[in-house]
């Protein structure tokens, strides 16, 4: 994630961000406010905590960074989506780039949802 949204910073100081489209340039902003969001996301279940905080909220911190991680991987899924939109918009004009697009989510949505909780349901004992 660090690494897509660090490219998506850069892209507005390139002399082909003022070519760009008004449609497309928009579609870069929301799509560099979704990595800034999914980065906070991801990374905030993995910042240090004060030990004595560590072990009275245990419980609380396992389920707050599941939510965070689960939150991150939406916002992930989004970036990825409006990133991978905008190249292809700018990179071939076809008509063919929101169903490539819609086919690209759909994968990431089985990798990353549907056979995980298949996996567990079908794997988890009653």
């Amino acid at each position: 994630m660090q690494i897509l949204f660090g490219f998506l910073l850069t892209v507005v100081f390139t002399e082909k961000y003022d070519d760009l489209t008004d449609t497309d340039q928009t579609i870069y902003l929301v799509t560099v406010v979704l990595g800034a969001c999914a980065t906070g996301a991801l990374i905030g279940p993995v910042s240090p905590a004060p030990p004595r905080l560590r072990r009275r909220v245990k419980p609380q911190a396992v389920r707050l960074a599941s939510r965070l991680t689960l939150l991150g991987l939406v916002l992930l899924l989004a970036t990825t989506t409006a990133s991978l939109l905008l190249i292809l918009r700018v990179a071939t004009h076809d008509g063919f780039v929101p169903y490539l697009v819609a086919g690209v989510v759909g994968w990431y949505l089985l990798c990353w949802f549907v056979l995980p909780l298949w996996t567990r349901h079908r794997h988890t004992s009653r």
